[in-house]
Order: structure tokens, then sequence, then C-alpha cells
């Protein structure tokens, strides 16, 4: 790194670079973070969160100079980071915002403990994104979650859980959709389309279904949350209203306010989420039908 770029950027010689990418393209990311990762002597894209169009990689790796990808191993086992970063000056760089994922406050914990200077540059997360777009309230979102694949066979109820706890308490949810069908980490990243959402939403029903009466009810909010859950599951899968949201923040951006039965017929984008909606205000409603 030259004398030059550390009077522009204010950095260390030597360090780890934790550099949110913002939504989806370069000119979504702030100018800070643009500098700090042209400053890097080293840089790394991590790639299994979320991922960015590959016009859009180009045009940053065009920007920052050379960038290679990495994927869960490397980020949660970064002795391989750490012995670079003791050396040299290595950008991270996360798409959306780099301590939205606990994996990656992980990773800032155990730089402070190998006494490697961590600095972060936040990014556009779409955890903020989604509901200012689509026109629910912030303050009515409850816990986000998840909707994964069912790996080898395994199908997780917790998604389905998270979303019936948040309507039993009239929240909204921000449901991600997974984009590794292995649960590894490791690559070959298929991001999941609103068809796949539905397929995986209709076996957690069922298993969710199957297990109700063996949920735990001993403290109030396990109670809850076996009542929130039988709720749920007394209602019609296929009637709960959602807004499937593609590509937030890039120019292909599109939401789609529908209903979980009809997500087979509608094709998504690159990168997809769905917002769970609870009871709507009057202006929540007005700005929902924008997208109908």
């Amino acid at each position: 790194m030259t004398a030059e770029h550390n009077i522009i950027t204010g950095l260390p010689t030597t360090g780890l670079l934790l550099i949110g990418m913002g939504p989806g393209r370069l000119s979504a990311m702030s100018l800070e973070a643009v500098e700090a990762a042209k400053a890097a002597d080293v840089r790394r894209y991590e790639a299994y969160t979320a991922l960015w169009p590959r016009s859009e990689l180009d045009a940053l790796e065009a920007a920052v100079g050379s960038i290679e990808k990495v994927m869960r191993p490397e980020v949660e086992q970064p002795d391989v980071l750490f012995e670079l970063a003791r050396t040299s000056l290595v950008a991270l760089l996360v798409v959306g915002d780099p301590l939205q994922a606990t994996t990656h406050v992980d990773l800032q914990l155990q730089a402070a403990e190998a006494g490697i200077e961590c600095r972060v540059f936040h990014g556009v997360s779409i955890t903020t994104l989604v509901t200012g777009a689509v026109g629910l309230s912030n303050y009515k979102f409850g816990r986000q979650t998840t909707l994964t694949y069912p790996y080898g066979g395994w199908v997780a109820t917790s998604p389905l859980e998270v979303i019936a706890v948040n309507m039993h308490q009239n929240l909204h949810t921000l449901a991600l959709l997974d984009l590794d069908p292995t649960g590894e980490g490791v690559g070959h990243q298929v991001p999941m389309k609103p068809s796949d959402a539905l397929v995986s939403l209709r076996l957690m029903w069922n298993k969710l279904g199957e297990m109700l009466d063996d949920l735990p009810r001993e403290t109030a909010l396990e109670a809850m949350r076996h009542e929130a859950c039988a709720v749920f599951l007394a209602r019609s899968l296929d009637d709960v209203h959602v807004v499937l949201c593609a590509d937030m923040g890039t120019d292909d951006e599109r939401m789609v306010a529908t209903t979980v039965g009809a997500l087979d017929s509608i094709e998504g984008g690159r990168l997809n989420s769905l917002v769970f909606q609870s009871t709507a205000s009057e202006v929540e409603e007005r700005a929902l039908l924008r997208w109908e």
C-alpha cells in the first residue's frame, strides 16, 4: 500500500478491513468503502451469504484491483486471512453490511484476540433496504429468518416458527431465501427461486404440523410459541400474503405483492427475499397496492 493511499483513507499498513459492498452494484458502495478496497494489498470476496451480479463484480475489480472469491471455511476458520493480515492490508468484501451476519462479528472478535487491527466500512443492508422499499413500517418487523433448502432430506421448521411468532405479535417478517442447496457454504450456489421457496415452505408446514404436539410448553415463551404455531397452522398456507422482493438495490429491482400459493408462477430474480405481511395500517395497505 502506498503512502498516498494511507493519507487518503487513514488506513493502517497491515490488518483486516471488513468492507460492505451494499446490495448489488458498484455505484451503491460508499466512496470510503471503494477507496478502502482499492488501498488494500489483498482483496477477498465472501461469496456464500449473498452474491453480486457478475458484471458488477467485474466493474468493482476494474475499479479496485484483483479480487479472489472465498467461501465459508476460509471465513469461519480465518487462519490464512489472519496470516496475510499480519504482514499486509487485507480487505474482506461482504455483500450488504459486513456486520449483519454473526459470522463476521465473530471474525471481528477473533481478529481482536489475535492482535490484528480490524476496521469496518458499512454498506447498505437488505435488512434496511427491503422494509422501506416495500412500504411497511420498519418498527413493525420482528425477527428475520432465512428459508432454507431441505438439506439431504432434513427440513428445518425454525423459519416457519419465526414467521408464526411474529404474526402472532402482529409483526411483519423478512425472510431471506437460501442460495446454497448443500448447506456447506463451499460453492455451487443456486439462489432459491420463488418456486423453490414454495416447496420448502410446504415441507416445513407439514413437518411443523406433525411435531406441533411435541413442542415444549413449560415456559411462558414456549407456550406462546406453541400457540402461535397452532394458530398459524390453522390457516391456509397458500393464502398467506407475502411480498416477493427480487434483486433489491439493483437496476433490476422488482417487488410483487402476492400469496404463498402463487409463488410457483413467479419467476423472481437473481437473489430473492420474501416479506410475510402481518396486519397492515392504512398507509401500509396503500403502499402495498403499488406492487399488485
